[in-house]
């Protein structure tokens, strides 16, 4: 499905309300004069309310992404939009894209 590219500055978050960020954006390619994510590196977060052992298995860590563009790719690697699906590490919940930048749509 088509949707909007994610760039660096993109409002992603996971399950549990903590904020995942992008470990590498690409330089080459900007929106909106911010660079924007390929699928590559995986996002890191913070934040996240998930309690740990013993009580569960404890906060989101990091997500890499297992969906992302099929048309577009930046340097080799698939950029990602706003319906791309990513699963944390290590409770295995979705990150969730509330804010995408409103300008550019791939597929």
């Amino acid at each position: 499905m088509p949707g909007f590219l994610l760039n660096a500055t993109s409002t992603v978050i996971c399950a549990h309300g903590g904020q995942a960020k992008p470990t590498l954006p690409n330089p080459r390619v900007r929106v909106m004069g911010v660079p924007v994510v390929t699928q590559g590196p995986p996002f890191v977060i913070a934040g996240c309310a998930n309690p740990p052992p013993p009580a569960n298995v404890g906060p989101c860590v990091s997500a890499p992404w297992i969906v992302a563009a099929l048309r577009v790719k930046v340097m080799g690697l698939p950029v990602l939009l706003q319906d791309s699906k990513a699963i944390c590490v290590p409770t295995g919940t979705p990150l969730t894209v509330i804010l995408a930048q409103p300008r550019v749509k791939g597929m």
